[in-house]
């Protein structure tokens, strides 16, 4: 996909493999780094208070083209996503991951012991390596120990995506999060599908497309079942039964379970009608 938010590249720097395809000063080979804060933000600019588009988690790869005053600008190994991150949050040490966060959160602690110090949460799909156990823990490549009940090795996939999602009701609205801690409307499209298998874009116009593409698309009128997955134009939900949808949304600043009917009303209000329903079978 040509999206610019997916594709890294500059008037003065681009990705070398792109080299052919784009017009840049330069050409540059990226450099892996492993994100090690339990989340990081992608930012649109290289500043603490630049506009957050999307996170990176635990454990997740990010493609360094360029490092510019303690801000690294490059791109997601795990969706694509180009942006800014604060270099303080990678290493350059990359452990290659064996398992991922299976609950909601989880801490990382300091020592094999729940009463040690915590160094930070860990949301779902964050992801680790796991080396020794001690007692119920697990070393996650000598940054910490995570309770082994929180993890399953990867390739491990959750049954029912739906009831995954239905896990975040509750958790506030944040634009551009895909953590337990707050999520936006699409991230919580992508975590509740990553935990079950299956890997998609970041955003709803990229997760439409990709969607119609790869799955298989409905009537917007045609009777509606569990885990079929409806957009609007910048907005997108899943059907948790024929008539209730679970979505994160700036309406309620939560993730909710509501009458679609409702959703629907509210957005046909402000001339925003379904675009697409997608059912995801398989």
């Amino acid at each position: 996909m040509t999206h610019p938010r997916l594709h890294p590249a500059r008037p003065d720097l681009a990705a070398d493999h792109l080299e052919g395809i784009v017009e840049a000063e330069r050409f540059v080979e990226p450099v892996d780094m492993q994100v090690t804060a339990g989340v990081t933000a992608i930012r649109r600019e290289p500043r603490d208070d630049g506009p957050m588009d999307t996170q990176a988690l635990f454990g997740e790869t990010f493609a360094v083209l360029e490092e510019r005053a303690g801000w690294a600008w490059g791109y997601s190994r795990h969706d694509g996503y180009v942006g800014w991150i604060d270099m303080a949050a990678l290493s350059q040490s990359m452990a290659p991951v064996t398992h991922r966060v299976s609950a909601l959160r989880t801490y990382l602690f300091s020592e094999p012991d729940l009463k040690s110090a915590p160094l930070c949460l860990l949301s779902m799909n964050s992801k680790i390596a796991a080396g020794e156990r001690d007692g119920r823990f697990i070393d996650a490549g000598g940054r910490g120990w995570v309770f082994e009940g929180h993890l399953v090795p990867l390739g491990t996939h959750a049954p029912d995506f739906v009831a995954v999602a239905e896990q975040f009701v509750g958790t506030p609205y944040l634009w551009g999060g895909k953590e337990s801690l707050g999520l936006d409307c699409s991230g919580l499209i992508q975590t509740a599908l990553e935990a079950s298998g299956i890997n998609v874009l970041r955003d709803t116009d990229m997760q439409e497309a990709e969607f119609a593409e790869r799955f298989t698309a409905i009537a917007v009128d045609a009777p509606r079942q569990r885990g079929d997955i409806v957009f609007w134009k910048g907005h997108v939900g899943i059907m948790t039964d024929s008539n209730r949808l679970l979505h994160a949304n700036a309406t309620f600043m939560a993730t909710v379970s509501e009458p679609v009917a409702e959703t629907e009303r509210r957005a046909a209000e402000n001339d925003s009608p379904v675009t697409s329903v997608i059912r995801i079978e398989g």
